[in-house]
């Protein structure tokens, strides 16, 4: 599978970040993210584009009884087997576009800064409302609308070399977005607010709850922490099949 997170390079850029070193609690959208986690007692989970798999094991600490991750990298497939290997876990190298998504099998489904990566929502929406059981939970979390359609997804500079401001353009011109991530060039798809919410409720979810990703308080001697207070970056949201 052609993915960038299987060019070496960019790989081991990424194995650098905190939230690859230190998991869960390194980012800084998890203290609003786990809120939105349903009980997972004894609950089935698929988790699309698992990455690291640390929510795989998050949700087997949480009582879930089974787990899949899935990711179009191997070499993500590779690290979550060493890092987050559990007996109730399984690991698969698979895109989020080939899995086969049974109907009616997962009580909850999780999506963690993967969709953004995804051409057709709607069709993977759909998908994920099939495979949940009645009352099945979705929760994704997605690069928000203004950050995809940011300018190069960077901040225009001044001339002390500090943000300045976050440019935005073709705003409602859905579709790829070339950007340049951990050193590499990326393509990522662009989806409006719309296109997001509209797509789970056209797709028989109902919204439980919306919320634009902010650091907590704790992350704020961090730099770059408190530039994340000046424009969006990440959309979570929980949804809930209809009966």
């Amino acid at each position: 599978m052609n993915t960038i997170y299987d060019d070496t390079d960019f790989f081991n850029a990424y194995a650098t970040m905190a939230r690859s070193q230190k998991g869960l609690e390194a980012a800084g959208e998890w203290h609003q993210l786990k809120l939105l986690f349903p009980n997972l007692k004894g609950k089935s989970v698929l988790d699309l584009g698992c990455g690291y798999g640390w929510h795989c094991r998050y949700c087997v600490q949480k009582g879930a009884f089974k787990v899949l991750g899935i990711d179009a990298s191997a070499k993500m497939i590779e690290q979550a087997r060493k890092r987050n290997f559990d007996q109730a876990i399984e690991y698969k190298v698979c895109s989020i576009q080939n899995y086969a998504f049974p109907k009616n099998f997962w009580d909850f489904v999780i999506s963690n800064l993967a969709l953004h990566y995804v051409e057709d929502l709607e069709d993977i929406f759909e998908k994920i409302h099939g495979t949940l059981k009645p009352g099945g939970t979705f929760v994704l979390n997605i690069e928000h609308p203004v950050f995809t359609a940011g300018i190069d997804q960077d901040w225009t500079y001044g001339e002390d070399k500090k943000p300045k401001h976050w440019p935005i353009d073709n705003y409602f011109f859905s579709g790829p977005r070339q950007t340049h991530f951990l050193g590499s060039a990326v393509t990522k798809y662009h989806h409006t607010l719309t296109q997001i919410l509209m797509g789970l409720i056209d797709n028989h979810f109902n919204l439980d709850a919306v919320i634009e990703a902010r650091p907590p308080e704790s992350m704020l001697y961090i730099a770059s922490m408190k530039d994340e207070l000046r424009r969006p970056m990440m959309l979570l949201v929980r949804a809930t099949k209809k009966h």
